[in-house]
């Protein structure tokens, strides 16, 4: 018991240090955390007396230098090839949102008294004024989880002779952006398997956890993660004079038609073990008109959050082909409806209007323009390619785009189209089904884990955890599966890259053993204390050690 309370005092110690140093996603400030953490690992006996086991891993084609660190650890109580790998992201989203309390983000002790003076909800007053909560940017999300991992690794360098077996752990950053800490970490994960021997188990992740509905109580222990797809439409009309409106095909409209047919759509969220995934969401609707005129625009491009438990890029594909389609299809049906009315109320002859519903895939289109310009298409387009890179403020979304849109240019075919193809980034779902071996062993160490303390705490293991994580570049679809993936993702292999292959390679099941708090990205942000201090260690040591027997 007194190493417990030990343990959970070190933990909000660590916590606390952590939320100190502030540290934004896509900024230098990244680089301090990292030099915080090298300093907590490099101060510890262990690791003080074993250097090469504890270092800074720098992010592959980083502009801004930034590095994750990666600590390694093995037990001594017999040889043991299995290994645990352990992962929590450093990084935070912005302190914008703290408007004037901005200076007291990273300062729970201080923003606490100055939340206090706001008039806000009751369930977070009366969090505020009892001693169970701490406040602060990070602390949920998800700086008291890599705490819990360093005092965890801290207490089990301790008493290297009551286990065995070894823990790869790597607190990475840009998990908030484009998880270039993660990306990096996977090829040295392989490396190290090739070089150490190690027989990897598992990847376990303490990413926080919340309530799932108001009043929810339960803490979630996971097992497997959500994916998440980006489908994209670049949809082309036909443009026309305001005073003419009928002898165009306005593309927003179509547009429209495709947000209605798929946005919030249950239909297309996965059912797996009566979890469903959530439906899909528009991120962006844009028309690329870039002046005032009396002209309708010629083009629109939006792209969709799209959550996976079990569907795989191509099946996405397919679906929202046939999305398209169909949404397309109605918009053509609308406009030959109200051009009959017009007509009649114009007392002019009605004629069905000449538009066609048509829908492609972007490796369709490449196909299209290839078997017309051959090798021509290839050159302009690495040319393209070489000069937008150059150019840091495009970003992966908008180079896909731009992709879309020249190779389109280049087609002789210029009638009304929807162009379906697949935005940055990809985060693949893990699903734990235990058809592995060492899936089985995942699931039934952390039902055992669980069983033994939830009478003490309303716990509850689900399948997919909810929130986009790193999790997911623990394993990847076969080769067959990515194809319409890369086929069909014009940024990739240029500006947008994943190493597919390493993560086939490491093939892991997943976990998260989280804090539990209320608010992550909100600056109510706040961590409960029993739970996050003193279960979710426990939690995390008990499966670690059984992973590892």
């Amino acid at each position: 018991m007194e190493r417990k309370r030990k343990l959970a005092k070190r933990i909000e110690e660590l916590t606390i240090e952590l939320v100190n140093v502030r540290s934004v996603v896509g900024t230098k400030d990244e680089n301090d955390i990292s030099d915080k953490i090298f300093e907590m690992f490099s101060a510890m006996p262990y690791w003080d007396k074993n250097p090469h086991l504890l270092t800074q891993l720098p992010f592959i084609n980083d502009s801004l230098g930034r590095s994750s660190v990666m600590v390694r650890i093995s037990g001594q109580l017999k040889d043991n090839s299995k290994t645990i790998v352990l992962i929590g992201h450093t990084d935070t989203v912005g302190i914008s949102d703290y408007g004037d309390l901005k200076k007291y983000a990273t300062e729970p002790a201080e923003l606490k008294k100055a939340l206090q003076k706001l008039n806000l909800s009751e369930d977070i007053k009366k969090d505020l004024e009892s001693d169970d909560y701490i406040f602060g940017r990070g602390i949920l999300d998800m700086k008291c989880g890599v705490a819990a991992i360093i005092a965890v690794l801290e207490d089990l360098s301790e008493r290297l002779d009551e286990w065995s077996g070894n823990i790869v752990f790597c607190a990475v950053g840009d998990e908030e952006g484009n998880s270039g800490g993660m990306l990096s970490f996977v090829p040295e994960l392989v490396r190290l398997q090739e070089s150490e021997s190690y027989d990897y188990q598992a990847v376990l992740d303490t990413d926080y956890v919340s309530p799932r509905y108001d009043g929810d109580d339960n803490k979630y222990i996971y097992i497997g993660t959500v994916g998440k797809l980006m489908p994209s439409f670049y949809v082309l009309g036909k443009e026309t004079h305001v005073g003419q409106p009928f002898n165009g095909l306005d593309p927003t409209q179509i547009a429209g038609a495709i947000i209605m047919k798929i946005n919030k759509n249950i239909a297309y969220s996965d059912v797996v073990e009566g979890e469903v995934s959530l439906p899909p969401i528009t991120l962006q609707h844009r028309d690329l008109k870039s002046e005032y005129s009396v002209q309708i625009a010629r083009a629109v491009n939006l792209y969709f959050n799209y959550a996976t438990h079990n569907s795989t890029p191509d099946q996405v594909m397919q679906k929202m082909l046939k999305a398209s389609f169909d949404a397309f299809n109605d918009v053509v049906s609308v406009l030959n409806e109200r051009y009959d009315v017009f007509c009649k109320a114009s007392h002019i002859e009605s004629k069905p209007l000449t538009w066609k519903a048509r829908v492609m895939s972007y490796q369709d289109l490449y196909a299209a323009v290839y078997e017309e310009r051959g090798e021509e298409l290839v050159e302009i387009l690495e040319s393209y390619k070489e000069e937008m890179l150059k150019d840091q403020t495009i970003d992966e979304r908008l180079f896909s785009q731009y992709i879309v849109q020249a190779v389109h240019n280049l087609w002789s075919d210029k009638d009304p189209i929807v162009i379906v193809y697949f935005s940055p980034p990809y985060y693949p779902h893990n699903y734990v089904s235990g058809e592995t071996e060492k899936g089985q062993k995942l699931i039934d160490t952390l039902k055992t884990v669980v069983t033994k303390h939830k009478g003490k705490t309303p716990m509850v293991g689900r399948k997919f955890y909810p929130y986009i994580s790193d999790l997911s570049f623990a394993s990847a679809p076969s080769a067959e599966r990515i194809a319409t993936l890369k086929n069909n993702m014009p940024a990739f292999g240029s500006r947008y890259n994943l190493p597919i292959e390493d993560m086939q390679k490491l093939s892991l099941p997943v976990a998260n053993i989280g804090p539990f708090g209320k608010d992550a990205h909100q600056f109510t942000e706040r961590i409960e204390k029993d739970y996050s201090f003193k279960v979710v260690p426990t939690i995390l040591y008990e499966t670690i050690l059984k992973l590892l027997d």
